[in-house]
């Protein structure tokens, strides 16, 4: 089996955790021959060099300045023109990259280039029958038809390098190569442009102290009350028609406009069908899986710009202004499309299934015992941070976070958690945040409804 990897170099010089997964995914399957795929300046050739190192037989380096300041539809138009030309059965790609965190590129780049889609795969089967098997996190078992491309969560650990490996021959192709098209390419051929950014201190909320004793009451009283979605002031400026497609994006389009029109979430065609017949200002979509998958693919077909989990919107000059959480959730970007309509996944209510989510931190590794007696008589779910996943203690499907899961239950309990910001982007959309840490100066108070200065156990 012929196995293209898509990765990134992330800011740090390093493979993302999600490529990794996807590289090292694609190491274990018998047989195959890897070649990577990255598109980047000419300083990444060592660093594609050094991956090679890893069992890659080859290495693709997309450069040229015509690729500069790609947004996502832009990167997975060039990725696919390089796709087609290398004609893989299958490609690999991780979930998201840590810079823009859109989990975009990779279905976008499955409708360019033709190839079947499963997004969020947690386990790789193995090939039958001219199909991949594997298992998502959301949809469960597939069988997915190839050529295929599948979008990877962080379920491996990247191996190092053995003593006597070689470097895999490195390749660069440029658009000339490729027989790009230039206006489709980079900064230029972007649909979304971003406007200006600053910190991002959306999810810091006013921590009121209780005590152990008061925690019971303190869940009953907020299981009863769901944080909504605030309104747009009424003589701001207003959009004229704005489609969301499904239910759950309608408070979210109402801040901004007043004719909302419902478009029912069934297959591309019949959505792309719907939207041209409308012809609203906007598009908006839910966050969960399905959505997020045919946002992409709807984007693509139709060259218009996508925004991934906006947190909030506005209007300006007769313009939608979309508001992201971006680099790990620490900014957040304003942002807005060239293309009409705009087009914007949100973040919605993940449909937890749960009321309640108790999720432990490394601080409270020693005491599980004791956070899973908790859960249990609060009839919650348990959950887990990234480093506490890393270190063995709880598997992988646990985590909330950046790198792992998002949620948004009525309550979220944090017991021994610090209050990272790549773990807060993970659950900030909660309604009621309860914290519980022994540091009274633990990061986690700040984003959090009620505190408790405690240990557990």
């Amino acid at each position: 089996m012929r196995i293209v990897v898509c990765l990134r170099q992330g800011l740090d010089g390093e493979i993302s955790p999600f490529d990794a997964s996807a590289y090292e995914a694609a190491l274990r399957m018998e047989g195959a021959e890897v070649i990577l795929l990255s598109m980047a300046a000419p300083s990444s050739r060592d660093f594609l060099l050094r991956l090679s190192r890893l069992g890659a037989r080859q290495a693709v380096l997309l450069s040229d300045p015509a690729f500069a300041g790609a947004d996502t539809l832009a990167t997975a138009y060039t990725l696919s023109l390089a796709i087609k030309r290398l004609a893989p059965d299958l490609v690999l790609c991780g979930r998201q990259t840590l810079i823009g965190d859109t989990a975009q590129t990779g279905p976008m780049l499955a409708e360019l280039a033709s190839l079947s889609l499963a997004t969020g795969v947690m386990h790789i089967d193995g090939e039958e029958e001219g199909c991949i098997r594997c298992t998502t996190r959301s949809e469960g078992e597939m069988r997915v038809p190839l050529p295929a491309l599948l979008t990877v969560e962080r379920i491996h650990t990247l191996r190092l390098p053995s003593l006597r490996s070689s470097v895999g021959e490195l390749s660069v192709w440029d658009a000339a190569a490729l027989g790009a098209d230039v206006a489709r390419c980079g900064l230029g051929g972007s649909p979304t442009r971003v406007l200006r950014t600053y910190e991002n201190t959306s999810g810091k909320r006013t921590c009121r102290r209780i005590t152990m004793e008061e925690l019971p009451r303190v869940v009953s009283e907020s299981l009863a009350k769901r944080r909504e979605m605030p309104s747009a002031p009424r003589g701001g400026e207003r959009l004229s028609h704005i489609c969301t497609v499904g239910e759950a994006t309608v408070p979210f389009a109402k801040t901004v406009c007043d004719r909302v029109t419902v478009i029912p979430l069934t297959d591309a065609d019949g959505i792309i069908e719907n939207i041209r017949a409308l012809t609203p200002d906007a598009v908006l979509w839910g966050s969960d899986a399905s959505s997020k998958r045919l946002a992409a693919v709807v984007a693509a077909r139709l060259g218009l710009g996508l925004c991934a989990d906006l947190t909030a919107i506005g209007c300006e000059d007769g313009e939608l202004v979309m508001y992201r959480p971006a680099l790990s959730g620490s900014i957040i970007a304003a942002i807005k499309s060239n293309t009409r309509p705009a087009m914007a996944t949100v973040r919605t209510e993940s449909g937890d299934r749960a009321d309640v989510i108790v999720t432990a931190g490394y601080g409270v590794k020693d005491n599980m015992d004791a956070v899973r007696e908790l859960a249990d008589s609060l009839g919650a779910e348990l959950c887990a941070t990234r480093k506490l996943v890393d270190s063995g203690y709880t598997p992988y499907g646990m985590q909330v976070g950046l790198t792992g899961k998002t949620v948004s239950p009525p309550v979220y309990i944090a017991v021994g958690v610090s209050g990272a910001v790549h773990h807060v982007v993970g659950m900030e959309r909660s309604g009621t945040v309860i914290a519980i840490n022994p540091d009274q100066n633990a990061p986690i108070f700040e984003y959090a409804d009620y505190g408790i200065v405690a240990c557990i156990g």
